[in-house]
């Protein structure tokens, strides 16, 4: 029986020449189609054979409509546009910050052709790269001189490699961080060459501990914010002017790591004592480490800026080429930066910070416009508007609580699990989060043009997915 069924299996050119398959092969190529086709039919014979024949064989539509839903899942793109539901702004699994729309613009005037990377258009001579953005960081930050890596942590050993190659780097225990991916800032010492040499302790550091560290191997003084954690109670911390005092007296840079890359100041929006760039270079900071896609809302990329001379040693540096940015992150940095040149512009252009600085009572008033809409839908039970807490990230400043208001979600006939897992694998992917048997969609990581396409995604399925 499994034998005869086998050779009423049709062939691959059978299948080609399918109504349904057919138009596949102009829109994607032969080769894919050929291969998918050979995928399915490998596996409805490892079915037949293990079965001894007895589920019988589809028919010839099933069959072609089987192999069309396999080319079409294996074409989607793993890296697509998702609508953030989650509440966490600053989200590293979702891309961080979205970009505004002058970045993309000018990201995509670049991308298409040819950029004057670096060329001087002026002059017709050689150029460098950093020439697209420097001028713009000198603006905003304050500083003499700036170099764009890859990202911060790239930053961070590119500083430390160029500056203190097996030599010591000052730190307060209080700052010795691990973040995401298993980012920790003593491995990273050690991978660039620098010594580090630990002072104070978990929740107190003073000046003395610094000065009697300093020896002749000391090449610098580090500090650096510890943005995904908080020490509360019976601590203290040594002040960055009072850090500088101390490098100055022993000739000493001090670097700033200010990780998230504030232009200014947001504590009344909910980002409490996030470091602003410019402060730090006004307190005396030789230089100053941040990254381009937080709260600067910028493309992903690390941004040293300072002194010139210092500068100047880093972008000379070999690992500098390993680490360089290419054209499109410098056009979106660079509109970004021109938005920064003033704080309301950037607020209301800049996605990340419109975000942030919406009123919680906006937020309210679509929680409870789209509940019923939701409450509508097939696969929900219930859906009902309440307040809640969102975060400033995840991984980066999960301590920065803010208002926001949620739609509570209880599905019908299925968990709250699996509903979320459908709305991930839908056109457009929705993530949301998951609390109390219930899916919270969070407005505060979603601009207010989604409302009408979160209603949609979820009525787009029945109560039986």
């Amino acid at each position: 029986m499994a034998t005869k069924m086998l050779r009423n299996i049709p062939s691959v050119s059978e299948m080609l020449d399918n109504p349904r398959i057919r138009p596949l092969v102009d829109r994607l190529s032969h080769n894919v189609v050929v291969d998918r086709i050979r995928n399915v039919l490998d596996d409805l014979r490892e079915d037949v054979a293990s079965s001894s024949g007895n589920g019988g064989l589809p028919d010839i539509g099933d069959l072609a409509e089987r192999i069309a839903r396999r080319i079409l899942e294996g074409e989607q793109p793993s890296l697509r546009p998702v609508i953030n539901a989650t509440g966490i702004l600053l989200h590293t699994g979702l891309g961080r910050a979205p970009l505004a729309e002058e970045a993309i613009e000018e990201m995509v005037a670049v991308a298409r052709g040819y950029a004057s990377v670096e060329l001087d258009l002026a002059s017709g001579k050689r150029s460098q790269r950093v020439v697209a953005v420097e001028g713009l960081l000198q603006q905003v930050t304050g500083a003499e001189a700036a170099v764009v890596c890859n990202n911060n942590a790239g930053a961070t050993m590119l500083t430390l490699a160029a500056l203190a190659a097996q030599r010591e780097v000052i730190v307060s225990r209080g700052q010795l961080i691990e973040i995401g991916g298993s980012y920790r800032l003593p491995d990273v010492m050690s991978a660039c060459g620098a010594h580090l040499r630990e002072v104070g302790t978990t929740n107190k550091t003073h000046p003395h501990d610094y000065e009697q560290a300093i020896g002749e191997e000391t090449a610098v003084l580090m500090r650096v914010h510890p943005s995904n954690f908080v020490v509360v109670g019976f601590s203290s911390a040594v002040s960055l002017p009072e850090l500088v005092r101390i490098g100055r007296e022993h000739n000493l840079p001090v670097i700033d790591d200010i990780g998230s890359g504030a232009m200014f100041p947001l504590d009344e929006f909910g980002a409490v004592g996030e470091p602003v760039a410019r402060e730090s270079i006004e307190a005396g900071a030789d230089l100053v480490l941040f990254s381009g896609d937080k709260l600067l809302g910028g493309p992903q990329c690390g941004i040293i800026v300072g002194r010139r001379h210092l500068i100047d040693r880093i972008a000379k540096h070999p690992m500098m080429r390993a680490m360089r940015v290419d054209k499109t992150t410098l056009a979106g940095l660079a509109a970004t930066l021109r938005l920064h040149r003033d704080p309301q512009r950037a607020q209301a252009s800049i996605p990340l910070l419109q975000l942030l600085t919406t009123p919680v009572e906006n937020l309210q008033n679509r929680a409870e416009r789209l509940a019923p809409q939701l409450e509508a839908c097939d696969a929900v039970e219930s859906a009902v508007a309440m307040p809640e807490e969102a975060f400033l990230g995840g991984g980066s400043v999960p301590t920065q609580k803010l208002e926001t208001w949620c739609v509570a979600i209880t599905p019908a006939r299925q968990s709250a699990d699996r509903l979320a897992a459908w709305l991930r694998k839908g056109t457009p992917a929705v993530v949301g989060r998951v609390q109390h048997d219930q899916l919270l969609l969070d407005l505060r990581s979603v601009p207010p043009r989604d409302d009408q396409a979160l209603v949609n995604a979820v009525g787009g399925l029945s109560s039986s997915d």
